[in-house]
């Protein structure tokens, strides 16, 4: 009984992870918000704050974040198999629809509505990523300390020139220095 239930688990997880990777156009940080929507508030697998400490994880490990964090979130419901389908979920539509894009996307590119939905579609997703910046930073940002780290690391790469991976680590020394409790 208890196989039965963590098996429906897991095709849930490939399900919701397969729909946000179906209707995400944008990568990885647009579907930020998608996902939170999904395993946060609807079927409730973390938590609010848990779910920004595994962007986090998913952020700062090699790979694709909508990947590595249907691979986080899939093993922390439902184990090693909960990380598999939810990781070949979020995957497999993007396989999908690529294989059908490069068969016909040389054939429409410059028709007419296929360019003004891409055009549209573009714009979308410059909105959802600030939407998604300004949903995590709301929640990051519980101090003055935070808003000036988080402030000063977008300005060292924005400006500066910093490399992100450079930025990320000195700002984990600092949090690691200024927040131990």
């Amino acid at each position: 009984m208890k196989r039965i239930s963590k098996l429906r688990l897991m095709w849930r997880l490939f399900l919701t992870f397969f729909k946000i990777g179906a209707f995400t156009i944008g990568g990885g940080y647009v579907m930020l918000p998608i996902i939170e929507r999904e395993v946060v508030q609807k079927w409730k697998w973390v938590g609010s704050e848990e779910f920004v400490d595994l962007i986090a994880i998913a952020q700062s490990t090699p790979g694709v974040i909508a990947i590595n964090s249907a691979t986080i979130i899939g093993y922390k419901v439902a184990g090693t198999g909960g990380a598999l389908f939810a990781a070949i979920g979020a995957a497999l539509p993007s396989f999908l629809i690529i294989l059908l894009i490069a068969n016909f996307f040389l054939q429409f590119r410059e028709y007419s509505p296929v360019e003004a939905f891409m055009r549209g579609a573009r714009a979308a997703v410059v909105g959802l990523l600030f939407y998604a910046s300004f949903a995590m930073g709301k929640k990051v940002t519980e101090s003055w300390k935070t808003v000036v780290l988080g402030i000063t690391g977008f300005m060292a790469v924005f400006f500066l020139g910093i490399h992100p991976i450079a930025a990320l680590i000195g700002a984990g020394i600092i949090g690691a220095i200024f927040f131990k409790e």
